[in-house]
């Protein structure tokens, strides 16, 4: 009998001392499952915050919840995507506030109903991370203020009409302004006003971001040594426009189909210094490349390809293009009060050389022809004739004022392997080639026509 007795105290025992590591496990842990009766309906977040500890993790239970909410401690607040934050309150409150250094905030659907100022977060503390977020904001997406070192990745962001309302004022979907350091990557961003807009904002890493039918994909604004790499944008205005920076890096980015607008362009540069612009695809544009008041930066590596202007540049002085694809554009390349750039080592495929060394190199330079677009700026109507034989014919006519015509003076005789498939190129001159054909048959049809009934 003593012997069982002392055994049950034995296990009693044994489970005590599970249960007390269990309990400082927990605590240890600081993870808090919310697990409220959403029957009722919709569920006040704020009690959940404030009845949180510093540095506590909390997983929401599926549900609705409603905001705003002010977060003013260190939090990780994780919706496991099934969490729905929804702020319908006419004011002008972001749906979440951040204050507190080092907050998280995980896989949350998020609705702000608000227009004009209004964000769906606002983030005004140091090292935050916001991610896998799905954002639907009648006005800003994500605020980021005098905040140093956030990271942003992996959220979707879209703008959003609730019902039975007029549209309001879109707001951008990433904001930063005066916030040094941050990384955004992976976002998806979508019908908002600019994609990624930065502000005062140094050393930031835009990286992997998908951006369409925005004004600008990328706006930036004195953000030196920052970095614009891998980015994917089609259908906005422009993709992306770098402004008044110096020792930045735009690198790696797809830019396709930006011709919405007559002042469309794949990457716009204005007063940027000192930087390289490389290995970037800009496809289908207005204009490929347009850069204006910048000078001493590097252009390298860039696949110009189908562009109305494949490059472009207004009062740029000093900066270095080469080795550039330029596969079927209606203009390669323009230049306005230019001086002093550097042109080497292109590919053109309007240009045929002649190799006699067999180095891939031509031996003969290459002077960009400006007769069609003198041509098109005085009579729009001669865009019809593009790449037809006679347009061809009179181009290779004209040399007026040769000896200012922008130069390469070691064209490539193939594209570089790697910046486009052959396919990708046969296909780009092929289509223009057939359309060149086709208007001038259009033209030879009408002339005929129209001389019969004379007759």
């Amino acid at each position: 009998m003593f012997v069982l007795k002392r055994y049950e105290c034995s296990i009693s025992i044994r489970v005590l001392v599970f249960m007390i590591l269990g309990m400082l496990i927990c605590s240890f842990n600081h993870d808090t499952v919310v697990s409220a009766d959403m029957s009722a309906g919709v569920l006040p977040l704020q009690p959940i915050i404030d009845s949180a500890s510093d540095g506590e993790f909390i997983t929401l239970a599926p549900g609705t919840y409603s905001g705003p909410v002010r977060l003013d401690k260190r939090l990780t607040i994780n919706g496991n995507g099934k969490a729905i934050l929804l702020h319908t309150a006419k004011d002008e409150q972001a749906a979440v506030l951040i204050l507190a250094d080092g907050v998280k905030l995980e896989n949350l659907k998020i609705q702000q109903n608000n227009d004009g100022e209004a964000a769906a977060v606002r983030v005004e503390a140091d090292r935050v991370t916001l991610k896998g977020l799905v954002i639907h904001s009648a006005g800003y997406g994500i605020l980021l203020r005098e905040a140093d070192g956030g990271v942003i990745s992996d959220n979707k962001l879209s703008w959003f009409i609730p019902k039975g309302e007029t549209p309001g004022t879109r707001g951008n979907g990433i904001d930063l302004y005066n916030s040094h350091g941050a990384v955004i990557r992976g976002n998806g961003i979508a019908y908002l006003r600019d994609g990624i807009y930065l502000e005062n904002s140094r050393n930031t890493v835009v990286d992997q971001n998908k951006l369409s039918y925005l004004r600008y994909g990328v706006h930036c604004m004195y953000i030196n040594g920052s970095k614009v790499t891998n980015n994917t944008g089609e259908y906005n205005i422009t993709g992306a426009m770098v402004m008044g920076v110096t020792d930045v890096v735009v690198s790696g980015n797809s830019f396709r189909k930006q011709n919405r607008n007559v002042h469309s362009q794949g990457i716009l540069l204005y007063d940027v210094r000192n930087s390289a612009i490389m290995n970037n695809r800009v496809e289908g544009n207005r204009v490929g490349i347009y850069m204006q008041q910048s000078s001493d930066n590097k252009l390298q590596q860039n696949l110009v390809l189908r562009n109305y202007i494949g490059v472009q540049f207004e009062n740029a002085e000093g900066n270095r293009f080469e080795r550039n694809g330029f596969v079927a554009n209606v203009i390669e390349a323009q230049a306005t009060a230019s001086r002093d750039n550097e042109m080497n080592g292109n590919y053109w495929d309007a240009f045929g050389g002649l190799d006699l060394t067999g180095d891939g190199v031509s031996d003969l330079k290459y002077a960009i022809n400006p007769f069609y677009q003198q041509l098109v700026a005085g009579n729009a109507a001669y865009q019809l004739f593009f790449q037809s034989p006679g347009m061809t014919f009179l181009s290779d006519m004209y040399t007026g004022g040769s000896a200012g015509w922008s130069t390469d003076s070691a064209p490539l005789m193939q594209l570089e392997a790697g910046t486009v498939s052959p396919d990708q190129a046969a296909g780009g001159q092929g289509t223009v080639m057939v359309a060149g054909w086709l208007l001038l048959f259009l033209s030879v049809i009408t002339i005929i026509y129209l001389g019969v009934l004379r007759l």
